[in-house]
């Protein structure tokens, strides 16, 4: 696991656009949190998309320690993917992302989220609910390479003043030991 930094001060954690050339790292995360990872060439024709899709990086220094993307379909933003190192993971970068994530999706208009999660990870449900997200269906077999269900999740009303208040208590939720950036 990652560790702390040893002079006591908050990790600095910038999140940024992601990049063609940040996808030796993304895919490193990629590989190593999924059992069907997506492609080099499948995040090069995401990225392309730029009018439909918002994909953002988490750094830590020069390392890529999560990553999460969005595409837009009306009002509606869909989570296509989120993921944390595994060296990183349970330090908050998840929340931090997601947070990220719907601010950048409120940014270009969206009113609703939505994605889909393995029924199994309970870490994701977790802090999914934590963003007001309620399942509304399944799919079955979603996940080809274990044959897992789907649990489709939605947050309505993301632009409303009582989820910016659930998103403030998200944001003061987040450890003390990340200092989280966002450049656009």
């Amino acid at each position: 696991m990652a560790q702390p930094d040893p002079s006591g001060q908050p990790v600095q954690v910038v999140v940024a656009p992601m990049r063609t050339k940040d996808l030796r790292g993304v895919l490193r995360i990629e590989e190593a949190v999924f059992p069907q990872p997506w492609s080099h060439r499948l995040f090069v024709e995401e990225l392309s998309q730029r009018k439909t899709r918002a994909y953002r990086a988490a750094w830590v220094g020069r390392q890529i320690v999560g990553f999460a993307g969005q595409m837009f379909i009306d009002d509606e933003s869909h989570v296509n993917n989120i993921a944390v190192d595994p060296g990183w993971q349970h330090r908050g970068l998840g929340a931090a992302l997601l947070l990220d994530l719907v601010r950048t999706g409120l940014a270009r208009g969206a009113r609703h989220l939505t994605l889909e999660v393995r029924v199994g990870n309970k870490a994701a449900l977790a802090l999914y609910r934590t963003f007001g997200m309620a399942p509304v269906g399944v799919r079955p077999n979603y996940y080809p390479a274990t044959g897992e269900d789907a649990l489709i999740m939605w947050a309505r009303d993301i632009d409303s003043d009582s989820y910016a208040e659930r998103l403030e208590a998200v944001e003061a939720s987040l450890p003390a030991d990340l200092a989280v950036t966002s450049r656009r």
